[in-house]
C-alpha cells in the first residue's frame, strides 16, 4: 500500500503540536575526530592525531532531540550524575530547548558518557564512563513521581532503555500500567537482556539481531523474521513490533494482521548510530499527529534515511522529512508490502 502525497501532507502539517515524555538512559556522546598514519611504537594499535573534538546529546536526551527537531515538545525524564559531564549535557539540552526539569540527580553515579574515537569517518574504538546497578529505591521513586507527574497532558510516551539501570522492573511496571490504564500510546526501544519485560505495550522496536536473540531465534531469511516477529508479538501481547533490518529496510507486525515490510529510502549510509532513536521518536511523532501503524512506520523509515547518512548521532526536521518523503512518493519507493517480500 503506498503512502499518497496528499496523505504524506495531512501528516507533516499535524507533527509538532505534541507532548511526548521521554523515560529512559540520558547519555553525553563525546567524539574525538583525527587520522591514523603510523602505530604505536607501545602496542600492535593505531595512533589517531586529534584534530577536532564533538558534543552530542546520546541516548534517551537523543531520543528527546528528534522529538523537539520535529516540532513536538519533549519531556525528558533520566538520570545524571553530579559532574562535568552533566554541566556539559544541560548546556546541550539547553541549545536544543529541551528542559533539564525533569531529570534526577543521583550522587552515587557518574553521568553516563560514550566516548568515541574516529578515524576517516570510521570507529577506531569508544571508550563508556557509567554505572549500569538499578536506581536505589529513594531515587527510583523520584523518577516515578516526575513520571506520574505528567501524564494527564501527553500524546505519549517513548521508554529509552540502554540497560544502564534507569528503566527498572517496578519502575517500567508502573509505567506500562499507568499508560494502559490513561490510553497513553506507548513505543519502546528495548534492551535485548530485559526484552520480556516489556508486556502489553503499543510498540516496541527492536533491531533484528536484538529481535532473534529475544526470541532465541537467528534471523537468516524471511521465514525465520515472520517466526519471530510474530511469536515475540505473541509473548509480550504488544499491539505492534517494529524490527528494524538495517539495509533491507523494517517489518511491522500487528495483531491479527498479515506482515507488512517497508524497504529502505536510505541512499548513503555513513553511520547508523541513534538511527533507532530517529526511528522511534519519528514514528511516535507520526502516531502522536493521527498516522496508522504502517503510515507511521513509512515515515520512521524516512526518518531513518536521512540519519545514517549523517556522521554521528543526528536528527531529522519536518522540512527534511517531508523532502524524503516527497522524493520516494516521486520516484515510487514511497509503498509497504504485506506478506512476503
Amino acid at each position: 500500500m503506498p503512502l499518497k502525497s496528499h496523505r504524506v501532507g495531512e501528516i507533516i502539517e499535524r507533527i509538532g503540536s505534541s507532548k511526548v515524555l521521554i523515560l529512559g538512559d540520558v547519555m553525553l556522546d563525546e567524539y574525538l575526530y583525527g587520522s591514523v598514519d603510523r602505530i604505536s611504537p607501545e602496542a600492535p594499535v593505531p595512533v589517531v592525531e586529534v584534530s577536532s573534538t564533538r558534543l552530542l546529546v546520546g541516548g534517551a536526551a537523543n531520543v528527546a532531540a528528534n522529538i523537539r527537531a520535529l516540532g513536538d515538545k519533549p519531556l525528558l525524564i533520566g538520570i545524571i550524575g553530579q559532574d562535568e559531564a552533566a554541566t556539559k549535557l544541560g548546556s546541550l539540552l539547553d541549545d536544543r530547548r529541551i528542559s533539564r526539569d525533569f531529570l534526577v540527580v543521583d550522587t552515587s553515579r557518574p553521568t553516563t558518557m560514550k566516548t568515541r574515537i574516529m578515524a576517516h569517518n570510521q570507529q577506531v574504538v569508544r571508550a563508556d564512563r557509567e554505572k549500569r546497578h538499578d536506581l536505589e529505591p529513594a531515587i527510583e521513586q523520584k523518577v516515578l513521581d516526575r513520571f506520574l507527574s505528567l501524564t494527564d497532558d501527553i500524546a505519549a510516551v517513548i521508554i529509552s532503555d540502554y540497560g544502564k539501570g534507569v528503566v527498572t522492573l517496578p519502575l517500567l511496571e508502573k509505567v506500562i500500567a499507568t499508560c494502559l490504564q490513561k490510553d497513553i500510546f506507548l513505543a519502546v526501544d528495548p534492551k535485548e537482556t530485559r526484552f520480556h519485560n516489556y508486556r502489553r505495550v503499543s510498540l516496541i522496536t527492536p533491531n533484528h539481531h536484538e529481535a532473534g536473540f529475544a526470541y532465541g531465534r537467528r534471523i537468516n531469511n524471511m521465514e525465520d523474521l515472520v517466526e519471530v516477529g510474530n511469536g515475540l508479538l505473541r509473548k509480550l501481547e504488544a499491539e505492534a513490533i517494529l524490527i528494524t533490518r538495517g539495509s533491507q529496510g523494517m517489518s511491522l507486525f500487528r495483531k491479527d494482521q498479515t506482515p507488512t515490510h517497508i524497504r529502505t529510502f536510505a541512499r548513503h549510509v555513513y553511520d547508523v548510530t541513534g538511527a533507532g532513536d530517529t526511528v522511534i521518536a519519528t514514528y511516535t511523532s507520526a502516531v502522536s499527529a493521527g498516522a496508522d501503524l504502517v503510515e507511521a512506520a513509512i515515515v520512521a523509515n524516512a526518518g531513518a534515511g536521512c540519519t545514517v547518512a549523517e556522521v554521528g548521532t543526528a536528527t531529522v526536521t519536518v522540512k527534511q522529512l517531508r523532502k524524503e518523503l516527497e522524493r520516494n512518493i516521486k520516484n515510487g519507493n514511497l509503498a509497504a508490502v504485506t506478506g512476503e517480500q
